[in-house]
């Protein structure tokens, strides 16, 4: 299952694409920039938005055990503590989805970012959820708009 959704996953990556795409239930975009300066980008336009960096994940290891050809590919984690701590207090079947993530990843000359809409994940009724999950689904769409539009 997991390697179908890699595969499905790599096949979207691949389609050239120069501005914010979102499908169904997620965000993706691809900036020009090489991946280390697109990686700092990600994490600066991140902590303009007003959120924190929980941490960087490598995922490359994994790929490339599995026969994948790529040593440029993370997973960065950011939220708001007081927001995160909220959610999980009140609704502890979201912790497996927190904090918010972003995928980033090397394809030739251009690095790719793919995030999921956290209004497709989150599902609820409570109108105070419902509102940080639009500004967040709205922030998201903010900085990988801001990644698109940056050049080499």
């Amino acid at each position: 299952m997991k390697l179908n959704r890699l595969k499905v996953f790599v096949l979207l990556a691949g389609l050239s694409l120069s501005t914010l795409v979102t499908a169904e239930e997620m965000f993706m975009t691809r900036t020009q920039q090489t991946f280390p300066e697109a990686m700092l980008a990600l994490q600066a336009e991140i902590k303009s938005h007003g959120y924190k960096l929980s941490r960087v994940q490598r995922v490359d290891i994994g790929l490339t055990k599995s026969g994948y050809k790529t040593d440029k590919y993370r997973v960065v984690f950011f939220g708001k503590p007081d927001e995160i701590k909220w959610i999980a207090d009140t609704y502890p079947e979201w912790i497996p989805y927190l904090p918010l993530k972003i995928a980033i990843f090397s394809e030739a000359q251009d690095t790719l970012l793919i995030a999921s809409d956290p209004e497709k994940i989150f599902l609820t009724d409570d109108p105070k959820l419902k509102k940080v999950l639009a500004r967040w689904k709205k922030d998201i769409g903010s900085l990988l708009n801001k990644m698109a539009e940056l050049k080499e």
